[in-house]
């Protein structure tokens, strides 16, 4: 083998398109457009495999954990060095993109085969992870995988989060083969690592927009989901006069508005909240609502204000529900806190910038990602490539040219060769953070 710097490395366009597209077909049938490859699925067990066969062609070792997540391992020079490792995800949400999760997905793989073709030597261990279930559209919870892994979701929660169809997490992953009463064998040890990467699209327009090939992200957003129940009065629409109804819908439709000016309003700036799903029952054009389903997601990188926000709302809805004669009641789904990334990780893919004479953004996350769950175990970082279309993502419009993730391959690559070339003890070493084009 032989030693080489990042810069000498290319990632090959041609080569990220073909995986994407290849793990673009592995849809389910007759889903409708884009990509659905839901969590603990055979599907997504299928997008693992194909994964894992890439990596033993390269000669690494594989193995899956408890938890589903799927790890590839490059040996390096010294055995006794705790392992640096890059990774994401490859399960959907329905109709969803073919770039989000997928893009560090094929990002470790190309990385994989380019040290292996060149003969790159590393001193640590190079591990390349697939995590299991990280989008929360099937059971109410993102990031399973990573969080079993990161010791914040154990055994005894599996069986409370449960899909639309009454099957829960631990139910879903016996059908995939999967043991839930042995996911504590799967949460990783801090001294087995010694930094984590995550590449991923940004799922907004600022890189796109300001003309920035690579964001370097600080922080990412913190996540708390609950469900909101609204319980009226079903009733024939042409019999009821309009002062005399129990309205669920129209008591939930006031509760998704008051949300929006919540997160508006000038406590809140940076605040998002999304009602992403209503079910109404009993679904009838000539019955008023009786009940109604509304599902909340409050994000922030502020812990605080994220949790007081959602309260907040809560209170807002059973004001309203009071107001309407619709009883109203809460029913918390999953809490994620906002993290702050560790600078000297950053100051690693920084550093990979400058070495290939690249602009960068250092920018928050909006969006949850596995690299959240793992960082109490883990010091993490997280490199963004540019998101087209506006932006869109957890869409079938979602676009990431080639070309620009071959660029955030190269800075990814250069940043795990630089953490390699890193002494544990001066972390600073590469620098401080300074952002080119703030």
């Amino acid at each position: 083998m032989s030693t080489a710097v990042g810069p000498q490395l290319r990632a090959d366009a041609d080569a990220l398109a073909a995986q994407i597209a290849e793990f673009a077909a592995m849809t389910e049938p007759d889903s409708g457009p884009g990509v659905t490859r839901l969590a603990y699925t055979p599907l997504e067990r299928a997008a693992h495999e194909h994964f894992a066969e890439h990596m033993r062609a390269l000669g690494l070792r594989v193995w899956t954990d408890a938890a589903g997540n799927t790890n590839a391992e490059r040996a390096g020079t010294d055995p006794s060095l705790p392992a640096i490792a890059t990774g994401s995800h490859l399960d959907s949400v329905p109709q969803a993109g073919r770039y989000d999760g997928i893009a560090g997905v094929v990002a470790a793989m190309e990385i994989a085969r380019l040290l292996h073709d060149q003969a790159i030597e590393h001193r640590h261990p190079l591990r390349f992870v697939v995590f299991a279930a990280e989008e929360g559209a099937r059971f109410g919870q993102a990031c399973t995988g990573s969080r079993i892994a990161g010791g914040l979701t154990t055994a005894a929660d599996l069986n409370g989060k449960r899909d639309g169809n009454g099957v829960s997490i631990a139910e879903a992953m016996r059908s995939v083969g999967l043991d839930p009463t042995a996911v504590e064998a799967a949460r990783w040890r801090p001294q087995d690592w010694r930094a984590f990467v995550e590449l991923h699209i940004e799922q907004g327009s600022v890189l796109d927009t300001s003309c920035v090939p690579i964001g370097v992200v600080d922080q990412i957003s913190g996540s708390t989901r609950f469900a909101l129940r609204f319980q009226g009065r079903a009733s024939h629409t042409g019999g009821t006069p309009m002062h005399l109804r129990a309205d669920a819908l129209a008591a939930a439709a006031q509760v998704v508005s008051a949300a929006e000016a919540l997160a508006k309003d000038s406590r809140h700036h940076g605040t998002r909240i999304t009602v992403g799903r209503l079910d109404v029952s009993p679904g009838s054009i000539t019955t008023i609502p009786g009940e109604c389903h509304a599902y909340v997601d409050v994000r922030d990188t502020d812990s605080d204000r994220q949790r007081e926000t959602a309260a907040e709302l809560v209170d807002i809805a059973h004001e309203i529900g009071r107001a309407r004669g619709v009883a109203v009641s809460a029913r918390p789904m999953a809490d994620a806190s906002p993290v702050v990334l560790p600078s000297w990780v950053r100051n690693a893919i920084v550093h990979a910038c400058h070495e290939r004479g690249l602009d960068y953004r250092v920018m928050p996350s909006g969006a949850s990602h596995d690299t959240q769950m793992i960082s109490g175990v883990v010091p993490a970082g997280m490199v963004f490539v540019p998101s087209l279309n506006h932006g869109v993502s957890h869409s079938p419009q979602e676009l990431t040219e080639a070309a620009d993730l071959a660029v955030g391959v190269d800075v990814l690559v250069t940043a795990l060769l630089a953490l390699d070339g890193m002494e544990h003890e001066s972390p600073g070493e590469l620098g401080e953070t300074r952002c080119m084009t703030c």
